[in-house]
């Protein structure tokens, strides 16, 4: 398992969830990092990137709200989709003025 710069306990503490299931998630985590390197993503890929779930990058792709590209049979988004979706939507939004 993977060093971290704080204990378990601090990071439980921090994030106001059990220490002991902290600890199985990370345990049970799949240590394999996504592959920087990919040009194209799955639609799941695209979502966990954003950090939203993939119904809801299946309704962006949709709408229209993020490129994303046939090939074959698979839906692909390219990797800077990614970027250039969370740039427009910050735009639309304004996280600057939250109460």
């Amino acid at each position: 398992m993977p060093q971290y710069p704080l204990p378990v306990s601090q990071l439980a503490q921090a994030l106001g969830v059990d220490e002991h299931a902290l600890h199985e998630l990370m345990t049970r985590r799949d240590e394999t990092p996504g592959d920087p390197t990919l040009v194209a993503l799955t639609v799941a890929e695209a979502a966990r990137r954003i950090g939203i779930g993939r119904t809801k990058m299946y309704e962006y792709v949709s709408s229209g709200a993020i490129r994303s590209v046939k090939i074959g049979s698979l839906r692909r988004i390219p990797a800077e989709a990614v970027g250039e979706f969370l740039a427009r939507h910050h735009q639309a939004t304004d996280f600057d003025t939250a109460a």
